[in-house]
């Protein structure tokens, strides 16, 4: 006979399977519950794989249980502690550089295009005339 599994509960499973959309973990012989990949760890999860493997010892906390239908929503990642994000210092203005050398960057677009409006001009008298 199985123990009585109620939401809340943290307990200690295997993980029998992992699907793209997150892994299976049996609770005891009978019972088996899904740990959806939003609940595998804190942020982002791209594959289940990166992060489990069949067979693994883990601990999960009983988010739902469905008795009718027997289903277990489990969460690996309600039992670790959150990671503290660091504070990033917000960033300054960029100050524009002084260009020094006049042949790089915006200034050499600069003159391209006047280039460029020259000949534009010059190909219109050429088709006009």
């Amino acid at each position: 006979m199985s123990k009585i599994i109620e939401e809340g509960q943290v307990l200690t499973g295997k993980v029998t399977g992992i699907q793209p959309y997150g892994a299976f973990v049996a609770l005891d012989e009978n019972t088996q519950g899904l740990v959806h990949i939003s609940e595998v760890t804190h942020g982002y999860v791209k594959d289940v794989n990166d992060h489990l493997t069949v067979g693994d010892e883990v601990q999960v906390k009983v988010l739902n249980v469905e008795e009718d239908s027997g289903k277990y929503s489990l969460s690996i990642r309600a039992t670790e502690e959150k990671p503290k994000t660091q504070k990033q210092p917000k960033k300054q203005a960029a100050q524009p550089k002084k260009q020094e050398d006049q042949g790089t960057g915006f200034n050499v677009l600069k003159d391209k295009l006047e280039e460029w409006i020259e000949q534009s001009k010059d190909r219109e008298q050429t088709y006009r005339g």
